[in-house]
């Protein structure tokens, strides 16, 4: 499961990735996210930290991507935000079922990481940039 931090750097990641170049304050980030500001700023603390982001100080500063969408692996992201997710499935039951639980949950876990790790910000970017193309003016969908 994905935490909510992971996923919201992810989503200031991509808003960003829209104009890599420009920067982009806190509060432009945060109203185009519907998130509180101070907590939006702790993790591009964090993403910046990482060597994600850039930080520029003054009235035409803020955040920017410090790396081009392609080098910027979504396993990097949410290590940076300390929001790995897992592949936890069920707990309880019968030792045996725990067992093969734990055993199903330990590939799954590598699976997710795998993917997480091959899986970048440019291709989710082409991923929104196309959904948002597919959707019409009213956001219903453009069959043709």
């Amino acid at each position: 499961m994905l935490l909510r931090r992971g996923l919201q750097a992810i989503q200031a990641l991509l808003e960003l990735a829209l104009d890599p170049p420009a920067w982009r304050s806190v509060s432009e980030l945060a109203e185009a996210q519907a998130l509180p500001a101070p907590m939006l700023e702790q993790l591009l603390l964090k993403l910046r930290r990482s060597g994600l982001l850039e930080a520029r100080r003054g009235r035409h500063g803020g955040y920017r991507l410090a790396l081009p969408p392609r080098q910027i692996a979504l396993a990097q992201v949410l290590a940076a935000v300390e929001a790995l997710p897992s592949a936890a499935l069920v707990e309880g039951g019968e030792p045996a079922t725990r067992q093969v639980t734990e055993l199903l949950e330990t590939r799954l876990q590598r699976a997710l990481e795998r993917e997480l790790a091959q899986l970048t910000l440019e291709e989710l970017l082409f991923d929104l940039r196309s959904a948002r193309a597919a959707q019409g003016a009213d956001g219903g969908l453009i069959l043709g």
